[in-house]
């Protein structure tokens, strides 16, 4: 099936008790990696639930490969895999009866190619699950993922808690799973250092509504940073600024269009940001400590 868009999300709404995901919208290009950004509890996890069919919108449209779920969900699925931060295997399990089984649950379920990430990964085929470190449990997830020829990759937190070095491993094994330019990854975490390293696409949600999506680059091109004395930020307008956070010694603001700051606040001193301070002012500008 051709498509353009590996996922594409329209108004997805979810309501519970003082939670609700408020109409989220948003695309993830065939061949991206989307790094999907928020604190806990912004609404990444409700959103994932809600593509893999866990949870039940209240209203929205979903479409997973060209498909829409509501029509042809199971058949979607199929070519997606899923990876939490918590092995979905029995700890009893042992990794060759893992592989068993899941042979006996994916149709494209190739045994060479999970038993080759195996060797790579230097997991025992024969220890028990439940007896593996966390960044082993990840390890034995992706492994399984990539063996049944899945075209999606969708990851909630997978790489929190792993030391960076392991982390570094499993980026470059994303990188690899892209290359053919028909897979696609939504990865939801909020280790924004690692998004800032792979992710093609940026999507951040907060209180569970959207309010940045785009090209990463570009992102990180038009946010940015100024420094300035308490004097010269009083010369800025509200709407200037998303967030800015005053100390002793002058203040600092999170501005959305660099071009623009600059030309209207000439000789401003206006520095390049990260995708973790741009979070982090939207997420605290209603603040004491900020404005």
């Amino acid at each position: 099936m051709d498509y353009e868009n590996a996922i594409e999300i329209k108004d997805l709404t979810k309501r519970y008790d003082g939670f609700t995901l408020d109409k989220v919208s948003f695309c993830v290009p065939k061949g991206s990696i989307m790094g999907f950004i928020g604190q806990n509890g912004a609404g990444k996890t409700t959103t994932i639930n809600s593509l893999l069919g866990i949870v039940k919108p209240d209203e929205g449209d979903i479409k997973l490969l060209g498909m829409d779920v509501k029509e042809h969900g199971e058949e979607a699925k199929k070519e997606v895999a899923a990876i939490f931060d918590v092995l979905p295997f029995n700890d009893d399990l042992n990794a060759a009866q893992i592989g068993r089984m899941l042979k006996g649950i994916w149709e494209e379920w190739d045994d060479e190619t999970f038993k080759k990430y195996m060797e790579r990964f230097q997991l025992p085929l024969k220890k028990k699950a439940g007896d593996f470190s966390k960044g082993m449990k990840m390890k034995l997830q992706i492994a399984a993922a990539l063996s049944h020829n899945a075209k999606l990759l969708i990851m909630d937190e997978a790489t929190t808690g792993l030391d960076p070095v392991v982390r570094n491993e499993i980026l470059d094994i994303f990188l690899e799973y892209l290359q053919d330019g028909e897979r696609s990854i939504l990865m939801s975490s909020h280790i924004t250092s690692d998004l800032e390293h792979i992710a093609d696409m940026v999507t951040f949600i907060d209180k569970g509504k959207l309010l940045i999506s785009g090209v990463k680059d570009e992102i990180l091109e038009n946010y940015g940073m100024v420094k300035c004395g308490k004097e010269d930020f009083g010369d800025f307008a509200r709407e200037d600024y998303i967030a800015a956070r005053l100390t002793d010694f002058g203040a600092q603001l999170l501005v959305s269009d660099r071009e623009a700051t600059a030309k209207k606040h000439s000789g401003m001193l206006i520095e390049k940001t990260t995708l973790e301070e741009i979070m982090l002012y939207y997420v605290n500008r209603d603040k004491d400590s900020f404005h």
